[in-house]
């Protein structure tokens, strides 16, 4: 018998089965997601094969654990409340409802409902890209009380993306404005550019400015606006075909930067 035992456990969402000696200490540990079983003693290979032999599936790599990039140690040494990764999508406005939701009976939706709906359907449709290799953070806080509904970074490069509500409206486009149905203008494609310039700059990095538009009836452009990409919703996955601008250790090392909050502390 070699004494070892499996202890299953879940790290970051991910299931972890870890070998331990009969005083608990770890000797390996098996990543089925990864296929791969990591060795901290080289000795007792082929005791944890055999006792992993059960759980194995499929091909495995066995070694000992590799060596933390760069982007990995950043992630490891950020105190939690700093990490902006966890913030889902619309982060702020279920914040902001739920301190004051605000009269039980209204003559008129809260906007900030219409917002919020807006937020997590493109958040949920940028999240659905990180299988990929893109990541998504949402609600970026900046300094002043402004912040970036989204931040996509992927092969293609960075995307800052701006959701509007816009359900059976018709859009009309008209650099820099933005009207939705009979409402008054608004300037929202010069305030979505300065986002995207203030994110380049705490970056060091080009990022781009995304309009989402949530289920519009119609949406008609004057002419083709200055460096700003709109899209509907349901055609947000296109960005995930856009490649060739950044490696994936650049997509690793700028996704450990952005999620730090201190990151936006300084534009």
């Amino acid at each position: 018998m070699s004494g070892l035992r499996v202890v299953p456990t879940w790290r970051h969402g991910q299931e972890r089965l870890y070998v331990c000696l009969t005083d608990g200490r770890n000797v390996a540990w098996y990543d089925r997601e990864a296929g791969r079983v990591n060795l901290l003693s080289e000795e007792r290979r082929d005791d944890v094969l055999e006792t992993l032999r059960p759980f194995l599936t499929g091909p495995v790599t066995i070694g000992p654990p590799p060596v933390p990039t760069p982007a990995e140690l950043a992630r490891l040494s950020l105190h939690p409340d700093d990490d902006l990764a966890p913030n889902r999508p619309g982060e702020a406005l279920l914040v902001a409802l739920d301190r004051d939701p605000g009269p039980a009976h209204r003559l008129r939706p809260d906007p900030r409902r219409r917002a919020l709906t807006a937020e997590q359907t493109v958040g949920d449709a940028l999240d659905r890209l990180d299988g990929a290799g893109w990541h998504a953070l949402h609600s970026v806080p900046l300094p002043g009380g402004d912040r970036l509904h989204h931040l996509l970074i992927g092969p293609g490069g960075l995307f800052c993306v701006y959701s509007l509500y816009a359900r059976k409206q018709k859009v009309l486009v008209a650099d820099p404005m933005i009207t939705l149905g009979r409402r008054d203008p608004q300037p929202l494609l010069r305030r979505l550019r300065a986002a995207a310039d203030r994110a380049s700059y705490a970056l060091t990095a080009e990022v781009r400015p995304v309009l989402a538009l949530t289920e519009p009836a119609d949406v008609t452009l004057t002419a083709p606006p200055r460096e700003v990409t709109i899209l509907r919703d349901r055609d947000l996955d296109a960005l995930s075909r856009l490649g060739g601008v950044l490696k994936p250790a650049d997509v690793e090392a700028l996704h450990a930067m952005a999620r730090d909050r201190n990151t936006w502390g300084r534009v």
